[in-house]
């Protein structure tokens, strides 16, 4: 959902997260205070445990850096090599590696990632359900692994 009508803290955890806009995407390393956040956001965004192949195409597809405060798209391994060389992630697959296992270099990882921009999904939200739980037959909330299944209509 978008930050329109959203408590002021909320929005601020939401901002944090780097959630500025609707439809956006980020990796998030869950310890206590991240989970204390994502329960304060749940009825404005949706979360899960991505799958490998999630995080995979996501960065193959969808993956944008962050080079001297600027969007650069992740075409090839050099972009990669600037931005967290110097933390020993090389290639696509040492970042892959580093988000999915959530490694020592994690955050500044997913911090030279820009959060993932995604459309909406095809087959859409159901109208009547969109800002219900999910557990309730919604859309919000924690989904698990099931997480999986909707940033594949996103992408």
């Amino acid at each position: 959902r978008g930050t329109i009508g959203v408590s002021p803290k909320a929005k601020k955890i939401m901002q944090l997260f780097r959630l500025r806009q609707i439809h956006n995407a980020t990796f998030v390393k869950l310890n206590e205070a991240t989970i204390r956040m994502l329960r304060l956001i749940e009825p404005y965004v949706t979360y899960g445990y991505p799958t490998r192949g999630t995080v995979e195409k996501l960065i193959y597809k969808r993956g944008f850096g962050k080079l001297n405060k600027q969007r650069i798209p992740i075409a090839d391994n050099a972009v990669i090599e600037e931005g967290v060389g110097e933390f020993g992630v090389k290639c696509c697959a040492d970042l892959i590696h580093e988000i999915y296992t959530v490694g020592p270099n994690f955050k500044q990882a997913n911090n030279f990632l820009w959060p993932f921009k995604l459309t909406s999904p095809r087959g859409g939200f159901s109208n009547k359900t969109k800002l219900v739980h999910f557990l309730e037959g919604g859309e919000a909330g924690n989904r698990g692994e099931e997480i999986n299944k909707l940033v594949k209509r996103m992408i």
